[in-house]
């Protein structure tokens, strides 16, 4: 058994959707979420890829310091940017969010036509249609960015009329294209999918990577031999860059389970250490 916890980390809260699947999926391992939050931080999907690098890279290294048994990227923006450059820096085994969701859009997809609503940073990295075009490379991917979206979503007003206004109109260029399956290519995009499903109709089939991730991270475990015991009960405990105080507001509700107190990470801590 190897009690150490799971490191998960997202450039704010989007990245709960991923713990909530793996708290339900492993509850008997211990769990710690980093939210990159700080103002000059967020959001990592408008930052250029080799900002993200640096943030992605400063964030792994202070889970790894605090002896993180895996690393669960549970950002797309991150992923498509850093995921490489992780993999081959550390030892510890790192899990991102892209691959898990192009395999499951090419099993769901009738038409062979897949859209992708996404931050710009990960639209502009190709990773999608990279991947879905070496599992089946005759699926035609759409692909939008969607820059309005995690800001509102962090707001926390996740039924109010801009945000709705927004998801329409980025929702409109995949709908033309006629697409049956769209990849919800941001762990902040799941907290508003029933409004997604309401602007896309029932035919269109939404993909999220938390339930895969989940299994992802459990089977890792099993296959390393690091999992722990499944009679303990486990724990989780939060991070931020932020102000603590409005991430947990924010995190409360998205998480949908209490949360224990947050401890705020000096960004000027992270750049020194990397």
């Amino acid at each position: 058994m190897d009690t150490r916890p799971i490191g998960v980390f997202d450039s704010g809260v989007g990245g709960l959707t991923v713990l909530h699947e793996c708290l339900v999926t492993l509850p008997h391992e211990d769990f710690i979420y980093f939210g990159d939050s700080a103002p000059e931080r967020f959001p990592y999907g408008t930052k250029p890829a080799a900002t993200i690098r640096r943030f992605a890279h400063e964030v792994a290294q202070h889970l790894i310091e605090r002896d993180v048994k895996l690393l669960v990227v549970a950002c797309n923006s991150a992923t498509a940017a850093a995921l490489p450059d992780l993999q081959r820096e550390f030892t510890v085994p790192l899990i991102g969010v892209i691959t898990p969701e192009a395999h499951a859009a090419v099993q769901a997809t009738r038409a062979r036509r897949v859209g992708v609503m996404a931050t710009e940073a990960t639209v502009a990295s190709g990773r999608y249609p990279a991947a879905i075009g070496v599992l089946d490379a005759g699926v035609e991917v759409a692909q939008v960015a969607c820059p309005e979206l995690v800001p509102l979503i962090q707001s926390g007003d996740v039924n109010g009329h801009d945000l709705h206004d927004a998801a329409k109109r980025y929702a409109e260029p995949l709908k033309q294209a006629e697409v049956d399956t769209v990849i919800l290519g941001c762990t902040h995009y799941p907290l508003i999918r029933p409004m997604l499903q309401r602007i896309f109709g029932r035919d269109v089939t939404l993909i999220t990577s938390a339930e895969e991730i989940a299994r992802e991270v459990a089977a890792t475990l099993e296959r390393r031999g690091v999992a722990n015991l499944t009679d303990r009960e486990g724990s989780y405990r939060f991070l931020c860059t932020g102000d603590e105080q409005a991430f947990q507001a924010v995190a409360g509700r998205f998480l949908q389970l209490p949360l224990t107190e947050v401890e705020r990470v000096d960004p000027a801590r992270l750049e020194i250490a990397a």
